[in-house]
């Protein structure tokens, strides 16, 4: 398309040649030629000078919309979508780790359960339970202990295995980031890089919460556990109900 334009200012620049040396020459009059025709030297070399001026507008006519056509074509790679998506492949990864943490055993992430654990089985040891009630109580305090761990557990496996799928889904981000043919594209892609961060930032959450739900209940077992002790203790040194001191036989004398 380039061709063109320049052809046309070397004729341009030919006719404009023409015709200044038309112009230049010595004013003589006119004369009958070609069967009467009258050819005047200086209208000629106007009419030249005029075409020439009307072929160099045409030019940069030509110029203008092969400029405007380019800056067309740019505009069209700028707003080209990016064909890739890993959105369905990070919300998949999101849910798994909130599945994970919806299955939290025995005392879930809910306030309201928290609350009532802390005011029966985490609470002071009561003084008027029996025995078995006390072990009763420090077996589930026990077991919620041991659930705690195995959920942080379950929770930091789902999340390891979420690693391998955000190692490829980077890879492919960045591969069509830099490979982008407009700025809509890279800036998708760059979004989505963004989303990538703010999973991983998410499963991060998740680990930190159910190690920390782990430590909560095993310090709570402990605080707990105390407590119980002190009540045993204390109902084996009062008088009357604790240890009662008596005779053991252990032999029996049959001849007597």
């Amino acid at each position: 398309m380039k061709a063109q334009p320049v052809r046309s200012i070397r004729f341009a620049m030919l006719l404009l040649s023409g015709a200044t040396t038309a112009a230049l020459m010595p004013a003589q009059p006119a004369q009958a030629q070609f069967g009467g025709i009258v050819f005047d030297p200086r209208n000629y070399a106007q009419n030249i000078l005029t075409a020439a001026r009307t072929l160099q507008q045409i030019n940069n006519q030509i110029t203008s919309l092969q400029n405007e056509a380019a800056m067309l074509i740019n505009q069209g790679r700028n707003l080209a979508s990016l064909p890739y998506s890993s959105l369905q492949q990070l919300q998949q990864s999101i849910q798994q780790t909130q599945q994970l943490l919806g299955q939290a055993q025995r005392i879930a992430y809910n306030v309201e359960n928290i609350d009532q654990a802390f005011r029966t089985t985490y609470g002071n040891a009561s003084l008027s339970a029996t025995d078995q009630q006390l072990v009763a109580g420090a077996r589930e305090r026990w077991q919620n202990t041991v659930g705690g761990l195995q959920d942080a557990m379950r929770v930091q496996a789902g999340v390891v295995g979420n690693i391998d799928t955000n190692r490829t889904e980077m890879t492919a981000l960045i591969g069509r980031s830099q490979g982008a043919t407009g700025a809509l594209q890279a800036t998708q892609a760059g979004n989505q890089l963004l989303a990538l961060q703010a999973q991983q930032l998410a499963d991060l959450t998740a680990v930190v919460s159910a190690n920390g739900r782990a430590q909560a209940l095993s310090e709570a077992e402990r605080s707990a556990a105390v407590d119980q002790g002190r009540e045993q203790r204390r109902r084996f040194l009062t008088p009357g109900t604790g240890y009662q001191p008596g005779n053991a036989r252990m032999f029996q004398n049959n001849g007597n």
